[in-house]
């Protein structure tokens, strides 16, 4: 792929809450997604589940004709919140073993609000990509703010020296689905080593050490 040419995304993978949450734009937000997926023929990737945001996205692509596959873990199936009525419901042993499906079918990542479990997902999609496992964009949909503190520890990280600028901006984020696609589609590859001062013990880089 050329640099001005844009990305061909025909799955999107969501990671999103179990949960609503505590907003009613949070839900919101989740539909307005669905309904965008919908409009550019994109089909959806998630975590098999019924409820929740999860859910809400999920029903709106089914609504509208569009593709949804489920992966879903066993241990989960077995509590009762996998949606049946997907196009397709994958049944597989392990969380670990429902990551790398999903990434498998997928395009690109985008991450609603969510707990645990979906910082955990968008954090290894990006990890994934630091390492050079993937380029696929990752991108978080800042509904209310809600990853603004998550951008400011990866600010962070960079001004501390433990991540490089240009792996900081691997995490796209928009507060509408539209721009977020479109900022996803557009995404630059990258292509840099992981490590930071890689040959200083200390850590610090060259410029930072002592000649005493």
């Amino acid at each position: 792929m050329s640099e001005n040419e844009e990305r061909v995304i025909r799955r999107c993978c969501v990671f999103s809450g179990s949960s609503p949450g505590g907003r009613p734009e949070y839900r919101a937000a989740a539909s307005a997604l669905g309904e965008v997926l919908l409009e550019e023929g994109i089909g959806l990737v998630y975590g098999g589940a019924s409820v929740g945001l999860m859910g809400v996205t999920a029903d709106v692509v089914l609504a509208g004709g569009g593709e949804v596959i489920g992966v879903i873990p066993e241990v989960l199936r077995a509590h009762g919140v996998a949606h049946e009525g997907l196009s397709e419901l994958r049944i597989v042993d392990s969380m670990h073993a429902r990551k790398h499906e999903m990434a498998e079918l997928a395009d690109t990542f985008v991450a609603l609000p969510g707990g645990l479990g979906t910082f955990e997902e968008l954090l290894e999609v990006l990890t994934w990509a630091q390492l050079g496992d993937h380029a696929k964009p990752c991108a978080a949909l800042d509904v209310c703010g809600y990853f603004q503190k998550l951008a400011g520890l990866l600010d962070q990280a960079v001004s501390e020296r433990f991540l490089k600028p240009v792996h900081r901006d691997l995490l796209i984020m928009a507060s509408e689905p539209r721009a977020l696609l479109a900022a996803i589609r557009n995404a630059p590859r990258v292509n840099a080593g992981k490590w930071l001062d890689r040959g200083s013990q200390s850590g610090l880089s060259a410029p930072h050490l002592s000649s005493k």
